[in-house]
């Protein structure tokens, strides 16, 4: 189904924060999971904002615009509490955070739209300007190259064929790296969301909320839970939990992500604990909806 991942989509459902200062750069990597300090212009980060007890509360791709203006995309539903907490801790960091969503056009690329409008594709994260439009590659979608288009409010649009949104949604499952939304905040540690394996945590900088916790997951083997690709033939929901076919009291998962699948039914990234995934698996307790893992697109950490 990929060559029906072909086009432009207009992402409507991500918002924009702005963070602009001498001090933008240090004062996120002081607050986020991956490195800002070091973070170039030709290069984006996955990161997760977390609690202090680790659990994720946003999650962003974040890329500078220049030496001193940071953008930071999120699921638009978390934009508002997210901005209010992270300016919380700017203090006399010169710094200053807004809500720019207005400000930017945000689109999806897909197959030949990234031949044409960013001339190949690249690997994941990397980034390219274009005098003030910005390219950000993603993770790809069964093989199929992704890329977001970002750029000022008024600026032509990209041209190419149209995308129908939820093709774009369908990818962004099907690329197995989860943006967190309203249902699911500190529901995760980021490793739940394999965070760590697709560019999400950096181990080696200084510290930031909730470090501890994830360090610990990651080092002492307590992490148990994990995310998976999975089908089902009938609708899924964000935030419905996911239960074993014998056992349909505990819980062993959530769904994190769910989009209708071109071939019929409906694809999702569901967060589980790692011993269940050799269960018999169904979405919400007794007569729930089956549950098919899937293979993931890329390695975990602890496989590399």
């Amino acid at each position: 189904m990929t060559q029906l991942l072909n086009g432009i989509a207009p992402l409507h459902h991500l918002g924009v924060i702005r963070v602009q200062g001498a001090d933008a750069a240090t004062f996120l990597h002081g607050q986020l999971t991956q490195d800002f300090a070091l973070l170039g212009l030709q290069e984006a980060r996955l990161a997760a904002f977390l609690s202090a007890k680790g659990r994720m509360q946003a999650s962003f791709i974040g890329l500078k615009r220049s030496a001193t203006e940071v953008l930071l995309l999120c699921s638009r539903d978390l934009l508002a509490p997210t901005l209010k907490r992270l300016s919380m801790f700017v203090l006399r960091a010169k710094a200053q955070l807004s809500d720019a969503t207005a400000e930017f056009a945000l689109y999806g690329l897909a197959g030949d739209a990234i031949q044409s409008i960013a001339d190949s594709a690249q690997p994941a994260w990397s980034k390219a300007d274009r005098g003030e439009i910005s390219i950000v590659h993603l993770y790809p979608a069964d093989g199929q190259a992704r890329a977001l288009w970002i750029a000022p409010t008024g600026t032509p649009a990209p041209a190419g064929a149209p995308l129908d949104a939820a093709l774009w949604a369908w990818s962004e499952v099907r690329s197995g790296v989860a943006t967190l939304t309203a249902p699911l905040v500190e529901a995760f540690v980021p490793q739940m969301l394999n965070y760590e394996s697709v560019g999400g945590v950096n181990f080696k900088k200084g510290c930031y909320p909730g470090q501890e916790v994830v360090a610990r997951s990651q080092f002492r083997g307590t992490l148990k839970r994990r995310a998976y690709l999975a089908h089902a033939e009938a609708p899924l929901t964000v935030g419905t939990e996911v239960f074993t076919a014998h056992d349909a009291e505990q819980p062993c998962g959530t769904v994190v992500q769910a989009a209708p699948a071109p071939q019929g039914g409906w694809d999702a990234i569901v967060s589980l604990q790692t011993a269940a995934a050799t269960e018999a698996l169904q979405a919400g307790p007794e007569s729930g909806t089956a549950l098919q893992l899937q293979a993931l697109p890329y390695a975990l950490l602890e496989d590399l």
